[in-house]
């Protein structure tokens, strides 16, 4: 009984040491001050690095005043709240792209590839541009930064140094940068730039989850040389027929590593090709190397490689798998998305491109690459109803976002301004619908209401009731019987218009009141204007939807603006109006061309007589390049053409033409139309000049071409004309 006390006492008191042991111990351990104490080495799996609270974090700031240590530190607790500067975007969201030579050193900052020369190009003729420091938002640095496997030949050195040399750097805040490659062989960490980039953005493809910083960072899809600068191919699907499924369910032609990161998933592919309708192919002819690396089954896969053609394999594939190559993303995921063909993700772990935005559950499936073997029957499984949506989502992101370096700078550029304060934060259907978010610019809280191409969407029917406005340059006199008198009375007889603005663009005094028709029961308001560009400016004094745009000389009756009103309220994306004009490809010339002529078809609606929605106008004025209306002002011509271009481009539509006429311009007294330039040889060379240019500056034709005119009903019939409802309409075509 005494043994068993003496046992307990001691055992008692060795528990008691190894407390005091420990607690004192740990007492006497160097911790910072405030700091969170961790005294495991690990965290657990679910503890994401930005998550662990710092109790006693300083103020972040310039990274010349850090030293490598702490800035790698501070770099993942970055946020848009700590680690940039909204003041700077207080007025407008500017971006500044430095300059290639840095004045006070007089040397290069560095070579750039011609992929990075084409971001910056599209950014310095882009809306977005100012050439002005201290008025912009954000900055973009000349160092090629895109390329940081040291093997490559386009890795830029020494970036660290040209950085500080940057005179606005200040640590990297409010600066972004672009990355496509990180990291080298044989590892590739995708967090390895090669330089400290202290608190700047990064846009960064291939980038995973864990290493994104929410909110701040942005992860871009991974494109190639050879991706259009702008403009871009459209997608390949033009119709989604029945059936849902094509000719292959599953596809994939690549290569394979033997070995290294990477090789893993691709190494296994075999085991789900059948020649069927799961195809599978790979191949290790890649690099320098491959024979010294080569394994048993390269000679059999090499051979099946070639016996597929990729781009065929694409459009006749329901799903496309997009495995993880030596990085998380890969050049399939843009290849399958124009293509129409759904992407099967199989990377671990990847930030999808624009995922902040994007639901890419609308556009892609997800795989395990654990349970590569379980992917075929997971394909299967999918009802042919999804398919049809998921590969009409797929067209959908790849023309509004992917198929050009600009529409993805672009949407780089429109994420980090949405998440600016007191900035109109655009829905998620915005983003996720055709025709996309880039054109959805006004920051106010009915913007949904503004948005012509959304109305089918949201359910939104246009206000029955429209504002004309007419562009004069009158050089006569203003009388009872001039054509603008004559165009004013037939406007105030339409049961649908609500005011009537004369934009006054001459230098000659604008009359009195007492001159011009009275106006009972509408306003009537005159402005003093000039120049082209003031054609499509949202005035003020605008307060409904629909424009009716209209010359001074035009020859309308109140019937034919009736009808084309009503037309419009049945198209409100479209422009809608009576002289309509044609392009064509001239071969001899290698070039575009602008007729006049009257043909079965068309595809631009003058704006002399037309009516439109009035979010274009913001548009026009706000979203075009600068470079483009420069030309409408130094050419003092084309607006109306490049207003067309612009509804076509966002609607992927063409104009509508109404009733035909043969002519909308009043004649003079001489038999000369008032308008002299339309019968001027040198206008139309001049407009087929603007038309060139504005294809380069789009990067494409978007002009869409119809043979659709639309009549009333009973137009020409042999009935009655007291039958019709729109009688005048009749009277001036006979």
């Amino acid at each position: 009984m005494q043994a068993k006390k003496r046992f307990s006492l001691i055992f008692a008191c060795l528990i008691l040491a190894i407390y005091f042991y420990l607690f004192f111990a740990i007492r006497k351990r160097d911790v910072r001050p405030g700091k969170l104490l961790v005294v495991n080495d690990e965290l657990p799996s679910y503890f994401h690095s930005w998550e662990e609270e710092i109790l006693d974090e300083p103020e972040i700031g310039p990274a010349a005043g850090l030293n490598q240590e702490k800035s790698s530190f501070f770099n993942k607790k970055c946020r848009m709240e700590t680690c940039f500067d909204f003041a700077r975007c207080r007025n407008s969201f500017k971006v500044y792209v430095y300059p290639e030579m840095d004045v006070e050193e007089n040397e290069a900052l560095s070579s750039k590839s011609v992929l990075y020369q084409k971001i910056l190009d599209v950014i310095s003729e882009s809306r977005y541009y100012t050439s002005d420091p201290t008025e912009a938002c954000l900055y973009i640095i000349a160092i090629d930064t895109l390329d940081r496997d040291t093997l490559s030949p386009d890795y830029v050195r020494n970036v660290p140094l040209k950085l500080q040399s940057l005179k606005y750097w200040n640590g990297g805040r409010n600066h972004l940068i672009f990355n496509l490659y990180s990291g080298s062989w044989p590892n590739y960490e995708e967090e390895d730039l090669g330089f400290d980039y202290g608190e700047a953005m990064l846009a960064k493809a291939s980038i995973s989850v864990s290493a994104l910083r929410p909110n701040f960072d942005i992860s871009i899809p991974l494109f190639p040389r050879s991706h259009p600068e702008k403009g871009g191919e459209p997608g390949y699907v033009k119709v989604n027929n029945f059936p849902a499924t094509k000719k292959f369910l599953l596809a994939f032609k690549g290569k394979r590593y033997v070995h290294g990161i990477g090789s893993e998933t691709r190494n296994s592919l075999y085991h789900l090709h059948n020649e069927k309708d799961i195809i599978m192919v790979t191949t290790c002819k890649h690099g320098k190397s491959w024979k010294h690396w080569k394994d048993e089954r390269c000679d059999e896969d090499n051979v099946l490689y070639e016996k597929y053609d990729y781009s065929l394999l694409l459009q006749n594939s329901s799903f496309c798998l997009v495995p993880r190559g030596r990085r998380l993303g890969s050049f399939r995921f843009l290849e399958a998305l124009q293509a129409g063909c759904i992407p099967v993700i199989l990377s671990n772990g990847w930030s999808l491109p624009f995922n902040e935005v994007i639901d890419w559950n609308k556009a892609a499936i997800w795989a395990d690459e654990r349970l590569l073997l379980q992917v075929t029957e997971m394909v299967r499984s999918i009802p042919e109803s999804k398919v049809f949506l998921l590969r009409q989502q797929t067209q959908i992101l790849w023309e509004q976002y992917f198929s050009s370096i600009e529409k993805i700078v672009f949407t780089t550029f429109e994420i980090i301004r949405q998440r600016l304060p007191n900035k109109y934060f655009r829905d998620g259907l915005l983003w996720n619908s055709s025709p996309g978010a880039l054109f959805a610019q006004i920051n106010s809280s009915d913007a949904l209401n503004s948005y012509p191409f959304n109305y089918d969407i949201f359910g939104i029917t246009p206000e029955s009731n429209f504002t004309a406005i007419i562009y004069s340059q009158m050089s006569s006199s203003l009388t009872v019987n001039s054509p603008i008198y004559r165009l004013l009375r037939s406007i105030s007889r339409s049961q649908y218009v609500s005011e009537v603005i004369v934009v006054w663009c001459n230098d000659k005094v604008i009359p009195s009141q007492i001159r011009w028709p009275s106006f009972s029961r509408i306003p009537f308001t005159v402005v003093h204007s000039s120049g082209p560009l003031q054609r499509f400016r949202l005035y003020r004094e605008i307060k409904t939807e629909a424009i009716l745009s209209l010359d001074e000389d035009v020859v309308l009756t109140t019937d034919e603006i009736d009808f084309a009103f009503q037309v419009w309220l049945a198209f409100p994306q479209r422009i809608v109006g009576y002289p309509a004009r044609s392009h064509y490809w001239d071969e001899s010339k290698n070039s575009w061309g602008y007729t006049s002529k009257w043909t079965n078809d068309y595809s631009i609606v003058l704006t002399g007589a037309a009516f439109y929605h009035k979010y274009y106008d913001y548009l026009y004025t706000e979203w075009l390049s600068p470079l483009m209306l420069k030309t409408v002002e130094q050419t003092n011509n084309c607006e109306d053409i490049l207003i067309n271009f612009l509804v076509s481009h966002i609607t992927k539509q063409s104009p509508i033409k109404v009733t035909q006429r043969k002519h909308y311009k009043e004649p003079s007294s001489s038999g000369v139309f008032s308008r002299s330039p339309w019968n001027d040889p040198d206008h139309f060379i001049q407009r087929q000049t603007c038309l060139n240019t504005f294809v380069a500056l789009f990067g494409y034709m978007p002009l869409v071409r119809s043979s659709l005119r639309l009549d009333p009903m009973l137009f020409k019939d042999s009935v009655s004309n007291l039958r019709k409802k729109y009688r005048q309409i009749e009277v001036v075509n006979s």
